[in-house]
């Protein structure tokens, strides 16, 4: 034991405390996305599909090595890039890429930065090919498509950092979209600060729509947006896909006077009861000037409980279920509020620090990689239990487990305490991986 490094704990001298443990691991729970990630094809599908576009003559690190590195340092929340070199000898995360010392900081910074448009287009290709072998094992019967916007943001001399006047700050206002069954990442798109939500939505959306229509004719698509994204050509390119939307409208005068017929029925149904909460719904068909065809529009009109005020929600739609449905459809997309959180808080989208613009929309495309593997992986394989769970939760039950790493002629053995408290379920994750059987091109 070395003394001097031995720490005495001031409220019991009994207990001392050294890193003089041995060959250990903090991180033991990644060997199971490190097997999740191979069975399923992630690993050859990086290490085949991405190259960054310069050759260097003595690069120690290839790229595909390099990212897998990057993703399992997501994975166990070492988001900056300075962790890397307190884990460049670490004994798991060394074998998880098959070296002996990892990339360090600077690697890793010239890695990003020999990034350009094409590593973007190898990114978006890495995903479909991902998504089609997840699919191969889960395919959904029906994809909403949640389209919103968010905030990064940024504090130095970014390009592209602008004021947005809606958030009151600075840095990227990013369009996403997300299945709202699932909470996979479909697709993502970095854009300067000051841009209004809807903008370049069409052909955001467009490559998504070409691509379900063309590779899954038999998953049902709907669309859903708030009243940022209430625009015509949105409307339009829906109907041309063949696309249920249902996307809520901006109140003004007009929508307000069209439902005036029920808004005086509420009044009536509330005449005697002024303090009690109350809800009427209703349709009709609204055509604004720049709209090329007249529309359905659902609305909901309420008196919240101790209120006298009546708050209007107008959906504009083309689906056929009754107004009620057509609301709770729309207000269903709440939750994208906990997808877009949970990446931001447990995958670190916010890592927008270089002054390149391009640079920081390569670095997205690689956090959004990293939240849809291990979106996959707790849908796909962990017990119901924990599918609900979020990221940082799950950090804490099943990846965040110490191990120490004994090595042998031929196998590598990762000894993990016998007091674990997920020992079942973690049994239970490698069954569930052994079983996958994807479709592999």
């Amino acid at each position: 034991m070395d003394i001097l490094n031995t720490i005495s704990l001031e409220s019991n001298s009994c207990f001392k405390m050294n890193f003089n443990g041995g060959n250990l691991s903090s991180d033991a729970g990644l060997l199971m996305l490190y097997d999740f990630m191979r069975v399923m094809g992630f690993e050859d599908i990086i290490s085949k599909t991405f190259a960054t576009p310069r050759k260097d003559l003595f690069r120690k690190h290839s790229d595909s090595s390099m990212l897998l590195q990057f993703l399992y340092q997501i994975f166990a929340a070492y988001f900056t890039d300075d962790c890397a070199d307190h884990l460049r000898k670490d004994p798991l995360f060394t074998r998880l890429v098959d070296k002996d010392v990892l990339a360090s900081q600077p690697t890793l910074s010239r890695f990003w930065n020999r990034m350009d448009d094409s590593t973007l287009g190898q990114f978006l290709s890495i995903l479909k090919k991902m998504r089609k072998a997840v699919y191969s094992v889960s395919m959904p019967r029906e994809v909403i498509l949640d389209l919103d916007s968010t905030l990064l943001t940024a504090y130095g001399q970014q390009e592209g950092r602008r004021f947005n006047f809606h958030y009151q700050d600075s840095g990227y206002h990013p369009l996403l979209c997300y299945d709202g069954h699932t909470h996979d990442l479909i697709q993502i798109q970095l854009r300067t600060g000051n841009v209004f939500s809807s903008d370049g939505t069409v052909d955001f959306l467009q490559p998504v729509l070409n691509e379900y229509r063309t590779e899954y004719k038999n998953i049902r698509l709907k669309l859903r947006g708030d009243s940022g994204f209430a625009i015509p050509a949105i409307y339009d390119q829906a109907e041309d896909n063949d696309l249920s939307y249902a996307i809520r409208l901006k109140q003004n005068a007009a929508l307000v006077r069209l439902a005036a017929g029920a808004d005086e029925q509420l009044y009536e149904m509330t005449r005697e009861d002024q303090i009690s909460y109350a809800v009427i719904y209703g349709e009709f068909e609204y055509k604004a000037a720049t709209w090329r065809q007249p529309r359905r529009v659902c609305f909901k009109i309420e008196k919240p409980a101790g209120q006298m005020t009546h708050l209007y929600t107008f959906i504009v739609t083309n689906m056929v279920s009754i107004p009620r449905c057509v609301v709770q459809f729309y207000c269903d997309r709440g939750r994208m509020e906990n997808f877009i959180k949970e990446s931001k808080n447990d995958f670190d989208f916010s890592a927008v620090s270089s002054s390149s613009f391009t640079v920081n929309e390569n670095r997205l495309l690689a956090h959004a990689l990293a939240y849809n593997i291990f979106n996959w992986f707790r849908r796909l394989v962990l017990p119901a239990k924990m599918k609900h769970l979020e990221a940082d939760t799950l950090r804490l039950m099943i990846i965040k487990i110490a191990a120490r790493v004994r090595y042998s002629a031929r196998y590598y053995i990762f000894e993990c305490a016998r007091s674990c408290a997920w020992k079942q379920e973690i049994d239970q994750i490698f069954w569930s991986i052994r079983h996958l059987n994807p479709q592999l091109e």
